[in-house]
């Protein structure tokens, strides 16, 4: 892939209201990804759903505000949002259902986008209702053959399922996983492995993958190319919350790659904007 000084790039999925003990974020791991990666210098764009209802419309107010490019469609279903509790700053969800992003319209204007995307990011838990779940694999069927499909897993139980989780792989050249995350898929898959460095070379192989993204907390990150591995440890930070510090470490590094940084570099870069991340308030705090 050529190095684009100005990559086009899309995260498509849940787009809702993070309520905290201490109030309300706008949030939803695809749109935090689009933040960030406009962040990093790409042009960028959030697809999604809001509700025609009150909340909807004041979280359309902020994502302007701050000047994300977007493709948000209004529907008949209320705006979404999660109860998020904190312990330690590791956050804990309670996801509402039937709401607005489950019901993400296909329209001619994502086609726009999709065809001349480099890189798309989506998950798992967009696709929980056949809607969304339509509208994202039509997305990424239009996306140019050689860009990158980012599957940021981001499992949310009950929303997932083995052949939920199977099926998306097959859609994308790059996963993003956590360690908890590999866990799951290490049992789920049946992934016989002496560590997580083993396990994530199988998925690699299994999965036809170009690239592969673990990260471990506050231990570690790893990613992984058909050539090489980059590990870095993690920063020691003051954590205030980690909300959205997967997210922005997948648009770093992938807006990174699609500027023609290397493999080692655009991991370093991704490390330091999760770990700004982690040191503010919610997930969209400029760092």
């Amino acid at each position: 892939m050529k190095s684009k000084n100005r990559p086009v790039i899309a995260g498509i999925g849940e787009f809702l209201w993070d309520m905290f003990p201490t109030g309300k974020k706008a949030g939803g791991a695809p749109v935090n990804f689009a933040y960030h990666a406009s962040e990093s210098g790409a042009e960028s764009y959030a697809v999604s759903a809001v509700g025609n209802d009150a909340p909807g419309e004041e979280i359309l107010g902020l994502i302007n505000g701050i000047g994300i490019n977007h493709l948000i469609a209004r529907v008949d279903y209320p705006t979404g949002t999660v109860k998020v509790e904190l312990n330690r700053g590791v956050p804990a969800y309670t996801i509402t259902e039937e709401v607005a992003w489950d019901y993400i319209p296909f329209t001619a204007s994502m086609e726009e986008i999709a065809r001349r995307v480099d890189a798309v990011c989506f998950g798992t838990l967009a696709q929980r209702s056949a809607t969304s779940r339509e509208s994202i694999r039509k997305f990424l069927s239009l996306v140019p053959q050689e860009s990158f499909k980012v599957l940021d897993i981001n499992l949310r139980a009950p929303f997932y399922s083995r052949g939920l989780i199977e099926e998306s792989a097959r859609l994308c050249n790059i996963l993003k996983l956590n360690d908890e995350e590999l866990e799951i898929l290490k049992e789920m898959l049946a992934i016989g492995a002496a560590d997580n460095r083993d396990a994530c070379k199988r998925l690699m192989e299994a999965c036809e993958l170009e690239y592969l993204i673990l990260t471990a907390g506050a231990d570690y990150s790893m990613v992984f190319s058909r050539e090489e591995v980059s590990f870095l440890e993690t920063p020691v930070v003051k954590v205030v919350d980690t909300v959205g510090a997967g997210d922005s470490f997948t648009a770093a590094f992938i807006t990174s790659l699609l500027k023609g940084e290397a493999l080692g570099e655009a991991h370093r870069r991704a490390v330091d904007r999760a770990t700004a991340v982690c040191s503010v308030a919610g997930a969209w705090t400029k760092t």
